[in-house]
């Protein structure tokens, strides 16, 4: 679709979230701007102009608007809740009730919606998570049950048993015979991601609105053997700094291990999309070329739809045999974003 100016405002109306970070609209009448998303009152069409990004729209004399924030990361945590994570990444043992958050200015309801909403669980929820991934750490370390579970924060053998198995689905004593994959949640200039990992590598980095996540994590949930467990490891911090070097321009290849388990193909064609120079593009046709199959156009395109690890795996560098953007499961306006972002720091 051709980005004219009657899309942009058709898209405006509508608060159309797959245009977001594709253009800002400023107000003539009240000098904002704001995200194809914002919910408030829409202007009329003769009082509006269209920028690429926030920097043009400054540059013109628009302020951003206090509703939808274009200024901020899209999906980026407010400052008090970013305030609990660090307590919380800090210090999993750390178990923060309603008072605590009072004691540090903070409404617990507000923490609570927030984490319901972008994490999918509780609060409490969430800091058990962070416990028992941390106990599983300390027992896969060949530390006691004991040691795990007072080490944990856990008061009693009886209560760190029954919520070990609650959430790995096995008795403490029984670790070995499953494996927990972390995930953690940061921002980015394209919007919020969800990242998982082993203890071997990453297998898993995706945009927390793509309709395939759920399935993805059911997916490697079964491949892996594992339970999604919220918290942190080398591999994830390695991640978040390898990916903020890329998003200012200084990274052009990543060195992460990955996990990528599928099938033979799946992995080859993954394999070949590493081979796309940083900052250019091919086709799926001579995807399925280098994968030694030319007639695996089809083959190649879905393989690629099955990547679970955006970015750093590129499939966003395959495009249509006419030179059209096809096929990226984060929306075709990450897919350009990234393109020309490439394309500008090659």
């Amino acid at each position: 679709m051709k980005l004219t100016p009657n899309t942009m405002y058709q898209a405006l109306l509508k608060k159309d979230s797959s245009f977001e970070g594709t253009f800002y609209a400023a107000v003539k009448t009240t000098g904002i701007f704001c995200r194809p998303t914002c919910t408030a009152r829409k202007p009329k069409r003769e009082n509006v102009e269209f920028f690429s990004t926030q920097k043009d729209a400054v540059l013109h004399g628009y302020r951003p608007c206090k509703v939808c924030s274009p200024m901020t990361i899209p999906g980026d945590a407010p400052a008090e809740i970013k305030k609990v994570l660090s307590r919380i990444t800090d210090n999993p043992l750390v178990k923060l009730m309603d008072g605590d958050l009072l004691s540090m200015n903070i409404e617990p309801n507000k923490v609570r919606r927030w984490f319901k909403k972008n994490h999918g669980i509780t609060f409490q929820g969430y800091q058990r998570m962070m416990r028992i991934n941390s106990a599983f750490k300390k027992l896969s370390e060949g530390n006691t049950i004991t040691t795990a579970a007072f080490d944990s924060g856990y008061g009693s053998l009886s209560g760190f048993s029954d919520a070990f198995r609650s959430l790995i689905g096995t008795a403490p004593s029984a670790h070995a015979t499953t494996a927990v994959i972390t995930i953690t949640r940061f921002t980015t200039p394209l919007g919020p991601m969800f990242a998982c990992a082993t203890n071997d590598g990453i297998c898993l980095l995706e945009y927390t609105d793509r309709r395939m996540l759920e399935r993805e994590l059911r997916d490697i949930r079964k491949r892996l053997n594992g339970t999604i467990l919220f918290g942190m490891n080398k591999h994830l911090e390695r991640l978040q700094k390898e990916l903020l070097e890329y998003f200012d321009g200084k990274r052009k290849k990543f060195t992460l291990p990955l996990v990528t388990p599928g099938t033979d193909f799946q992995n080859e064609a993954w394999k070949q999309l590493h081979t796309i120079p940083y900052g250019e593009t091919v086709s799926y046709k001579e995807q399925a070329k280098r994968v030694k199959n030319a007639k695996a156009v089809r083959a190649v395109a879905n393989a690629n739809g099955c990547n679970r690890i955006s970015i750093v795996i590129p499939c966003h560098r395959v495009i249509g045999n006419d030179g059209t953007l096809t096929g990226y499961g984060g929306g075709l306006w990450r897919k350009k974003w990234l393109l020309d972002f490439e394309k500008e720091h090659a």
